[in-house]
């Protein structure tokens, strides 16, 4: 499996639901009207017909048959039905924007050859198998208190937003994290918060820590900081290697009651790497160290997750 972020790649599902107008999209609720409202609000105004809006909800269900076909193969035949059911809520061609060229590209949601789609600022809308592959890994659940690095185009924190109690997402790329920041409002998810600034150092405001932590950009080693902020029972999503080379690895790692800290090594990934504190500082004595083999044979090449 080929996961390279930005080149390529729900609170309680009930009660933290979406408002009425896309809570149910998927059916009538969701039409073109209300995607040009929710842009509008979002500070992207565009246009689209219903020719074209028609023809990209047409697409969503051959998408969906191809992401449970895809985990089912990765998974020892199960598609975990919570992240499914993300994906048929989620709006997709919402996302389908460059931030920095102004430019609409939800004319390629669902696209049969799931692929990384630019946002501008050197990343991209992660194609969706990769994305589903990843958010399988965490399995998320109604209680969780998530944090994302890297949240590009959204979508990835959006869809565990719809997984988990409170998602977190941090971007490093300025003018593309405080854009972002405007899409989730409009959609009525207000499970989550997100800021600019370096992963590296997590986020340790919040308190009690994360359930999940999950990293859409190669690490060189694990931050200390994400660990520190895992809490018992906890689990971190991380590639580790180097700066735009193959040989990234997917690892999982897991935080014990007692604080003990084990490491298991998944699937072959590439991602284009962690920038800040992650360049330029050299690794801590007390950084995790990698260990263990394969879990389960590299799948096809897909692409990142952000």
């Amino acid at each position: 499996m080929t996961i390279s972020r930005r080149p390529l790649l729900l609170g309680a599902l009930g009660a933290l639901a979406a408002p009425p107008l896309v809570r149910a999209q998927g059916s009538t609720a969701w039409t073109r009207d209300a995607y040009l409202a929710a842009m509008r609000a979002s500070g992207r105004e565009t246009a689209m017909t219903d020719a074209t809006f028609n023809a990209i909800q047409a697409r969503k269900p051959a998408a969906l048959r191809r992401i449970e076909s895809y985990l089912k193969a990765r998974f020892n035949g199960e598609a975990d039905p919570v992240v499914m059911r993300a994906f048929e809520t989620l709006p997709r061609e919402y996302f389908h924007w460059n931030y920095e060229g102004r430019a609409n590209g939800a004319v390629n949601a669902y696209e049969a050859d799931p692929k990384p789609w630019g946002l501008g600022y050197g990343s991209a809308l992660s194609d969706y198998l990769g994305q589903a592959y990843m958010t399988q890994v965490c399995a998320p659940k109604p209680e969780h208190v998530v944090l994302e690095i890297g949240t590009g185009s959204g979508f990835q924190a959006a869809l565990l937003s719809r997984c988990v109690a409170k998602q977190y997402s941090i971007e490093i790329i300025n003018p593309l994290g405080t854009a972002v920041q405007r899409i989730f409002a409009p959609l009525g998810y207000s499970n989550v918060e997100t800021r600019v600034g370096d992963g590296f150092f997590g986020w340790p405001e919040v308190t009690g820590g994360f359930d999940t932590i999950i990293v859409t950009c190669a690490a060189q080693y694990v931050p200390p900081a994400l660990i520190q902020q895992l809490k018992p029972g906890g689990r971190l999503v991380i590639p580790i290697g180097q700066p735009f080379r193959r040989g990234q690895f997917l690892y999982i790692y897991t935080k014990d009651e007692d604080g003990r800290v084990r490491s298991r090594k998944d699937v072959g990934v590439y991602f284009i790497p962690m920038t800040g504190a992650m360049m330029n500082r050299p690794r801590p004595a007390d950084a995790p160290n990698p260990e263990g083999a394969p879990a389960r044979p590299t799948p096809a090449p897909a692409q990142p997750a952000g």
